[in-house]
């Protein structure tokens, strides 16, 4: 769902030569029908967009993420020039293995153009360098060659996506342009490796797919957010997420519910609750994150604990931010009813998308 992905502008700057003018981003309106595979693809006149990938995998417990993040340039110019920065894309891409004891992540950023970087339109295809992300027949292929390990990852689903919110409309905040389109596909097979120094692993195991692009995500009120995908094992899946208030509290939130079958339901902000049951400060940065979590939905409530409590990245170097992004076992009555991942973000700062 919900990337991190900072102080955008500092990033994208303006052009420096031609004539410039501010873009007129689209607004994320409702009613309108997504269509599949061709959302899959980017949508380069929004402001902002994610593919994102994370998951458990085993034999030997570890989770994963791949994340790869576009953005416009908020300054439109007339300079015809290749290197003119119109897209930029970012990646990251992080391994959790309880072993290491800290969070193994790595991070990409470029322009778009020469075939060194892009994403394509038509299907899910994005890439910078030798890192990408593509859609297959049955699914989707990571392939993530990063500094301190390596994925190479097959992720199949027999499910059609699943539309979060008003049918792919989600609301983010209390203004109906604070939104974004949004899709995901819980319960993917997941196949193929890790590389770790000279070992090379087999691994399978089970993953969750956000896609989402939006030009006005986060309200001026917001200070950033909490997050959980789980895919549940009974077959069943839970999103939930609540934007937190820079005044304190919850400014918006939502979640959404889906059964074994795959009938869905949405679930307003009334009815979700996020509530920390123990904080971790990281030895790093010194941020403090609620790491363990008690989600309530309607009533029905989910105790969320780390597989390891350091899985906070550092991504100043590509989109601007620190935020947590963490495996989780997800359970219910003390007994372990599933797995997913939690994202806490504006810890460090109050986020600035």
């Amino acid at each position: 769902m919900l990337r991190a992905l900072g102080a955008l502008g500092a990033t994208l700057g303006a052009p420096a030569l031609g004539a410039v003018r501010k873009v007129d981003f689209p607004d994320v309106l409702p009613n309108h029908p997504l269509v599949f595979p061709r959302d899959e693809g980017a949508h380069p006149a929004f402001r902002i967009e994610w593919w994102y990938i994370t998951g458990w995998l085993g034999p030997q417990t570890r989770g994963f993420q791949i994340t790869f993040f576009r953005a416009r340039n908020e300054y439109a110019t007339d300079n015809p020039s290749r290197f003119t920065p119109r897209q930029i894309l970012f990646a990251h891409a992080a391994l959790a293995d309880p072993r290491v004891g800290h969070l193994l992540h790595d991070q990409h950023a470029a322009r778009e153009g020469f075939t060194l970087a892009g994403a394509d339109r038509d299907r899910a295809r994005v890439w910078i360098d030798d890192w990408r992300l593509e859609q297959t027949e049955d699914g989707y292929r990571g392939v993530i060659p990063a500094r301190e390990f390596a994925l190479r990852l097959s992720f199949q689903s027999a499910r059609p996506p699943l539309l979060q919110g008003d049918d792919g409309y989600s609301r983010k905040g209390p203004r109906a342009r604070e939104a974004s389109y949004y899709y995901s596909r819980p319960q993917l097979e997941v196949s193929g490796s890790i590389e770790q120094g000279r070992s090379r692993t087999p691994v399978r195991g089970r993953a969750w797919f956000d896609h989402e692009w939006s030009s006005a995500y986060l309200a001026p009120e917001a200070e950033g957010w909490d997050w959980v995908g789980a895919n549940l094992d009974d077959g069943s899946a839970l999103m939930a997420f609540v934007m937190r208030a820079k005044s304190g509290g919850v400014l918006y939130a939502g979640a959404t519910l889906v059964r074994p079958d795959g009938l869905k339901r949405s679930v307003g902000p009334q009815a979700v609750r996020f509530v920390a049951q123990r904080r971790w400060r990281s030895p790093r940065t010194g941020v403090e994150y609620p790491v363990a979590m008690r989600v309530e939905v309607e009533g029905t409530s989910w105790n969320l604990e780390p597989l390891m409590d350091d899985q906070e990245l550092d991504s100043r170097l590509s989109t601007g931010t620190i935020y947590w992004e963490g495996a989780v076992r997800v359970s219910r009555d003390r007994r372990e009813v599933g797995r997913g991942y939690l994202e806490l973000t504006g810890y460090w700062r109050p986020m600035t998308l």
